[in-house]
This record gives structure tokens, C-alpha cells and sequence, in this order.
């Protein structure tokens, strides 16, 4: 099996050349609230924990080390409401994107398989789909694929990435019932789960409560077929140490891990160190937390003010918006895209994620105080 050829494909934002150089011309600069890069600093305890592990002659279990897998199955029994986690079906990857990107070449997929996602997603499962030679099918509910026999693999994510939305335990464990009737793997990718601003999202205690794929009350008990993909880069601001994991199924993680021992595929030494020490410290998840909480406070009600409509984004670091039907903004999201680059602010245009998107944009609550206060001054109304 080869892989294919997205030669072809181009990358979206390398399309909006002439929407950011209009932002780019705005007297003051631009705000950039396009992409989710963390800004904010990484936290000292993951900082020293890098440094501490630096001297690392020799190669790192791909795998990743008995320390490691253990603190991801603590995690997930203290943050994610899954108890009992087998370390065995945990595996460090390098960053959660090569994961989404590879999984249907690394579970050998190919020509007459067909690949779930979500109708608003990021595109990267579409991509990883078409480099094994499957097919992308995306969907708007379990009923749009449920009983199809070449269905393979079901992308979920909650919270979305573009639109914030959470799924619920039932629908996660409907999702989970359709695919096991057609023997077709779940892959819950869930690294905004701490970021929840509303709803059931948010417990009495103000920390998040975003039910995970491997939640008991989703699989029944059983993490046969199930894998969820969690990133650090958000929680803790390290982006740049591609620090991530997969967890679920011991027989699935075991199948991925052969490859990737054949491939090379190892999260370095120093890195394993401070995915462990940022997975056992929650005061600087909470604290980062707090920034974008406030970022969020800040952005929400000045866009509504000026007219605009902020649909879902009950969690995650995006907020969705679009214009009213009566808004001169204009009805695509290129439109609206337009629309705020004459404030100076650069945003993504919702079809990147997918035509159902094409009315939205994405505005990303990363960046920093001064940047969010400059966008909030251009957007409300004078």
C-alpha cells in the first residue's frame, strides 16, 4: 500500500495571503486570533523537568518509560473520570497531530475504507484518511454512517476544534454502540477537555467535567476498539515539545507501537520527563485556564455587541462566529474573514473545516492580554 499523493491539496492557510496582508495594513497592526499557538509562557515545574532530564545518551523506550505511562493513567483517573486505565494502552507520541494524521496508514487502511468525521473539523482527518488511500466521510450524527460495514475508523472530537461544542456521554456511547456493530475503531481526540467554560461542561467545583470516549459510563467497561489522542500543548504552553500521548485498547496501542519501533517513531528522553511533571501539577492548568477564561470574557461580549452571533463554544480556545442574516459583514466566511481584517484582527475562515463551516469563523483566545484588549477596542462599537 502507498501512500498518496496531497501534493494537490494545498494547506488552508497558506490561502489567505490577501487577508492578512489587509489586516497586516491596519495602522495599529495586526491582531492575530487566527491559529491556537500558545503565547502565554511554558510552566517552570515542566521547564525544570526538561532541564533535569537533559542529559540523555541513550535511546527512550518508544513506549515511553513505566513513569510516564503511569502518570497518563493517573491523569486520567483524577482529570478525566476514567479509572483503572491499563498503562499498557498508553503510548507517548510526537505531538497529537502525527497521530491523527498517520492513524489510518498506521492501522493499514486503504482503498474501500471509509474514515468518520465530524461534518466541522479540523482537517487533519480528512488529510490522514486520503494519505492512506481511504476515504474521508464526513458526517453530522451517528445516523449518517451507523450500519455501514466499511466504516473503519470514527473520528470524534469533543471539545470540537472549530466549534467548542461537548459531546455528552450518551451521544459518545452511541457513537460507541454503531461503531462496535460494524467493528469499526473509535478515536476520541480530546485535548481541549480542561479548557470548559459553560454548561455540563463546567462542575459545581469550576473544573472542567468534559466527558472522555473511555469515561466507564461511555464504553461499558470494556476499552475494546477505543483510543483517545490528548496533546499537552494547550494545557501547559508546550506546542514546542510535542509532547502527547494515545490511550485506550492495549491491543490497538500494541499494534501501533510495532510500527512505530520500526519507524523510528520515539518521544525524546527529556520530553517523557516533562509530559510526567506537567501531567502531576494541576496548578498551572488551572492558572492557564484562567487567562483564557479571561481572554474569553473579554472577547465574547464585544462581538456579540457588534453584531455578531457566537454559536457552541462551550469549551476549547476558539470562539464560532458568524454574522446576522442582516449584518453587512456579508454571508461566507471569507466574507466575514474580510470583515475583521478591516479591524486589523486576522481570523479563520470556518471553511477550513469542512462546507458546513462556510458561514463561520474562528476566533482563537490565543493571544495575549494586550493583543485581546487592542481587538476588543476595534471591534466595539464607538
Amino acid at each position: 500500500m502507498g501512500l498518496a499523493d496531497l501534493t494537490g491539496l494545498p494547506y488552508p492557510w497558506d490561502t489567505l495571503g490577501d487577508v492578512r496582508a489587509t489586516a497586516a495594513a491596519h495602522p495599529g497592526g495586526m491582531v492575530d486570533l487566527s491559529v491556537g499557538t500558545p503565547v502565554d509562557p511554558t510552566p517552570a515545574v515542566v521547564q525544570e523537568a526538561l532541564r533535569a532530564a537533559a542529559d540523555a545518551p541513550g535511546y527512550p523506550l518508544t513506549h515511553g518509560s513505566p513513569a510516564l505511562r503511569e502518570a497518563v493513567t493517573d491523569w486520567f483517573a483524577r482529570r478525566r473520570g476514567v479509572p483503572g486505565l491499563d498503562p499498557a494502552g498508553v503510548l507517548p507520541t510526537l505531538g497529537s497531530k502525527e497521530l491523527v494524521g498517520l492513524l489510518p496508514s498506521l492501522l493499514r487502511l486503504g482503498a474501500g475504507d471509509v474514515v468518520v468525521h465530524p461534518e466541522i473539523a479540523y482537517p487533519t482527518y480528512d488529510v490522514g484518511a486520503r494519505l492512506a488511500g481511504a476515504t474521508p466521510l464526513p458526517v453530522g450524527g451517528v445516523d449518517d454512517w451507523a450500519d455501514r460495514t466499511d466504516v473503519r475508523v470514527v473520528w470524534v472530537n469533543s471539545p470540537s476544534n472549530p466549534t467548542g461544542a461537548v459531546a455528552d456521554v450518551d451521544e459518545l456511547r452511541a457513537v460507541v454502540a454503531a461503531a462496535r456493530r460494524v467493528g469499526a475503531v473509535v478515536v476520541a481526540d480530546e485535548c481541549y477537555a480542561e479548557l470548559a467554560w459553560e454548561g455540563d461542561a463546567v462542575g459545581p467545583d469550576g473544573n472542567a467535567r468534559v466527558p472522555s470516549l473511555l469515561d466507564p459510563r461511555v464504553t461499558g467497561g470494556s476499552t475494546d476498539g477505543l483510543l483517545v489522542t490528548y496533546s499537552l500543548s494547550k494545557q501547559s504552553n508546550v506546542a514546542g515539545y510535542r509532547a502527547a500521548f494515545v490511550a485506550g485498547d492495549p491491543r490497538l496501542v500494541a499494534d501501533l507501537l510495532a510500527t512505530r519501533k520500526h519507524l523510528g517513531m520515539i518521544v525524546p528522553a527529556p520530553v517523557q520527563a516533562a509530559t510526567i511533571a506537567a501531567l502531576r501539577d494541576t496548578d498551572h492548568v488551572v492558572e492557564q485556564r484562567e487567562r483564557y477564561r479571561r481572554r474569553r470574557a473579554a472577547l465574547l461580549p464585544a462581538l456579540r455587541a457588534a453584531g455578531l452571533v457566537v454559536d457552541h463554544s462551550q469549551a476549547g480556545l476558539y470562539l464560532w462566529v458568524r454574522a446576522a442574516d442582516d449584518h453587512p459583514a456579508g454571508a461566507t466566511s471569507r466574507d466575514l474573514a474580510r470583515h475583521f481584517a478591516r479591524w486589523g484582527i486576522l481570523v479563520g475562515p470556518g471553511e477550513f473545516y469542512g462546507p458546513a463551516g462556510s458561514r463561520h469563523v474562528r476566533v482563537a483566545l490565543t493571544a495575549n492580554d494586550d493583543a485581546v484588549a487592542t481587538a476588543v477596542a476595534r471591534i466595539t462599537p464607538s
